[in-house]
């Protein structure tokens, strides 16, 4: 029988959800996590993070240095969620039920499948485009709406298999890309080689100073790796606690993290140097600036890279589906979220021109995300990584009561911290969609997220302590709960 990462058979649909995998199933090492993140974003809608810097006016060299900051920064705070999977043998939104209520766990269900959907409408619609306008060019298929639905009709369908069969079809799926849709990403940069220009750009600012808008620049390539904060879980679940330390799956984690963004980002930002206009939609120019060779390549990143990169927000999808409505089973609520989220690319395509919203809608949910994320890992700190796996998954199986019920399954302190962080973020943002009073407050930097993540995680340890001193039996007693069958390796 054919194994990738220790488990069993890709052809094989997965059995689990969000139930907990039982030990003897975890047989996954922390290797997978780093193929999943760095295969899964050779994806066009990754690479633009490296064309937005050059948009804003900044030089190659500098749109790389942002995208190498953001990236560590985001991945500093985001690489810690993979832990709660070996701990818990779960997804993050039902481990988060430790901190908010086995119900209250519901915000983080929202949040991620919300997410998942956004990031599989930008990859799909950056793949379909690709191939619709490399194709143009390369034997004249028309540019029209019926030909973009055709390649997007493509990719979600290839997108929605992957997905239904599960873990291993998807963990095989990123490990093929790799050699093949990452290859033929590094090979634009032989193709648009003769004109690449690496001094070009620098000035026309878009928050008018140099400094301004390079913090601009960082804070977009920290959403990168904080977009993945709902969904680590979703893969380490299926590593084992007790056979890989936390350093080695915190060590995995970000590697994957810095490579999945700094990587398609310096192609990004190189490529877009080519480009006679670099203000135009990433694809347009490249396949603009490609010679013919290089446009069959594109139609193969383009479906290809796109199923990778979708599938990781499909997969997720599926999960979080069940975990909101328990009785669905995953394949079947991966079913009907691809059938929903092909209905949404349409109508956000064709009837709504969402595209630009859509970009603004994740960028506002990430200002949302952080602090639901800030709490959870203030929590896994305060009770050192230690949970009662079965309690959380009370709410899955219909009943009441455990370590975590809290007040009719509701956290409700921690519900406040993560509205009052997520109010103070809102405050700070600034966007197509939202424009917060405190928006022009740093001079156009962006301080939604960092603010949102530091209120609510500050508010939550602060609560944390006085339910600790109160004796309440709930997160601030977990610190003292020992989970006979989750024994620390050795580091």
């Amino acid at each position: 029988m054919a194994e990738i990462g220790g488990l069993e058979s890709v052809t094989q649909v997965e059995a689990h959800g969000v139930d907990q995998i039982p030990e003897q199933e975890r047989t996954a090492d922390p290797r997978s996590v780093l193929w999943i993140l760095v295969g899964g974003n050779l994806a066009f809608s990754v690479v633009v993070f490296g064309w937005l810097p050059i948009t804003f006016g900044l030089s190659f060299w500098a749109s790389v240095s942002s995208i190498a900051v953001g990236s560590v920064l985001g991945t500093m705070v985001t690489a810690p969620m993979a832990l709660l999977g070996p701990r818990t043998g779960t997804n993050n939104s039902v481990s988060s039920g430790a901190d908010f209520g086995v119900v209250g766990r519901l915000i983080g269900s929202f949040l991620s499948l919300l997410f998942a959907i956004g990031y599989l409408a930008l990859a799909v619609w950056a793949g379909g485009d690709a191939i619709v306008a490399a194709s143009h060019r390369l034997i004249g298929t028309p540019l029209s709406d019926p030909s973009r639905a055709i390649g997007y009709a493509l990719t979600t369908v290839l997108v929605a298999v992957v997905s239904v069969y599960g873990y291993r079809m998807l963990l095989a799926t990123q490990r093929l890309l790799i050699p093949t849709a990452g290859v033929l990403l590094l090979a634009s940069l032989v193709a648009l080689g003769p004109h690449i220009d690496l001094g070009r750009g620098g000035g026309n600012y878009a928050l008018g100073t140099f400094w301004r808008t390079w913090f601009l620049a960082v804070a977009v390539a920290a959403t990168g790796p904080i977009s993945y904060a709902p969904y680590l879980g979703d893969w380490t679940r299926y590593v084992s606690h007790r056979r890989w330390s936390d350093r080695q799956i915190l060590t995995a984690s970000s590697v994957g993290l810095v490579a999945a963004m700094l990587l398609p980002g310096v192609i990004g930002a190189a490529t877009t140097t080519a480009f006679s206009d670099v203000y135009a939609p990433y694809v347009e120019g490249l396949v603009a600036a490609s010679p013919t060779w290089y446009l069959i390549p594109i139609i193969f990143v383009g479906i290809t890279a796109t199923v990778g990169q979708g599938a990781i927000g499909l997969y997720g999808t599926g999960l979080d589906l069940e975990a909101i409505i328990p009785p669905l089973h995953r394949s079947t609520a991966t079913v009907i979220s691809s059938v929903a989220g092909f209905g949404l690319i349409f109508l956000g395509t064709f009837a709504f021109q969402a595209q630009d919203s859509i970009t603004a809608f994740v960028l506002l949910l990430t200002t949302i995300t952080t602090p639901w994320m800030a709490s959870v890992l203030v929590g896994f700190a305060a009770r050192r990584g230690r949970y009662v796996a079965d309690d959380l998954q009370v709410f899955n199986r219909g009943e009441h009561g455990g370590l975590y019920w809290y007040t009719r399954g509701w956290h409700l302190g921690a519900v406040v911290c993560w509205v009052v962080g997520s109010a103070v973020g809102l405050a700070f943002t600034s966007s197509t969609l939202v424009t917060g009073p405190w928006a022009n407050l740093a001079g156009g930097v962006d301080l939604s997220f960092t603010s949102a993540a530091v209120v609510a995680g500050a508010l939550y340890a602060v609560l944390l302590l006085l339910e600790r001193s109160m004796g309440f039996a709930g997160a601030a007693s977990a610190a003292r709960i020992t989970v006979p069958d989750q024994a620390d390796p050795p580091a």
